[in-house]
């Protein structure tokens, strides 16, 4: 019985190291936001006599996406897809999302994103409501996205509809997937500013042009 009584500790410290190692285990975490190049930012607008505001809605995503964890496709066109524990982006997907177009949407109108507050209600703000269609990611393979969005100005009756699709061959690894989720995540961006700056240019214009 001694024994017995003796080994139980040890056995218990034994499992408790064996758990901590396992829960010692980092996550890693990506961010879809990308800094604008110099030479797509333009200056702000802001104090200017034609201010350019911004009001990016909520992303509309895939029940499947919107999540924390990275979601990647198997290949060769298996129907599985993995949910990833230890690969994260650094919110749920569809705010990383929101984040990342509405920063690089601003960035390249010198625009101020208004979403939570912080214009004149008297002024004018450019209303983009997004909607994710497809964003299917394979390791060493690539990114596919189809986007939509429409573009209305809140003093004005017309509503325009966009549409994109785009895609970016990707390298192996977690790292490779993310930029590439990067990458198309920036080109969206900057297909909605020029969508924006389309419909400034010609008040006149219903069809929609990235």
């Amino acid at each position: 019985m001694k024994t017995k009584h003796l080994a139980y500790p040890a056995y218990l410290a034994a499992a408790l190291v064996a758990l901590s190692g396992c829960a010692s285990k980092p996550d890693n975490y990506y961010t879809l936001a990308s800094p604008v190049a110099a030479a797509d930012a333009a200056p702000s607008t802001i104090g200017g006599t034609a201010p350019v505001y911004i009001e990016l809605a909520p992303v509309a995503v895939p029940e499947r996406l919107a999540r924390p964890q990275m979601v990647v496709r198997r290949p060769d066109g298996s129907v599985q897809v993995d949910v990833l524990e230890q690969h994260r982006w650094a919110s749920s997907f569809e705010n990383e999302l929101r984040d990342a177009l509405a920063s690089g949407i601003a960035g390249r109108l010198g625009a101020l994103d208004v979403t939570k507050g912080g214009r004149q209600s008297s002024l004018p703000v450019w209303r983009i409501a997004v909607q994710l269609r497809q964003f299917d990611a394979v390791d060493g393979a690539r990114v596919d996205a189809n986007f939509t969005w429409t573009l209305r100005r809140s003093d004005e009756a017309r509503t325009m509809i966009c549409q994109l699709s785009l895609g970016e061959p990707v390298g192996s690894g977690m790292d490779a997937l993310a930029q590439g989720a990067q990458r198309v995540t920036s080109a969206a961006a900057a297909a909605m500013a020029r969508s924006v700056s389309a419909a400034l240019a010609n008040p006149s214009a219903t069809a929609c042009a990235t």
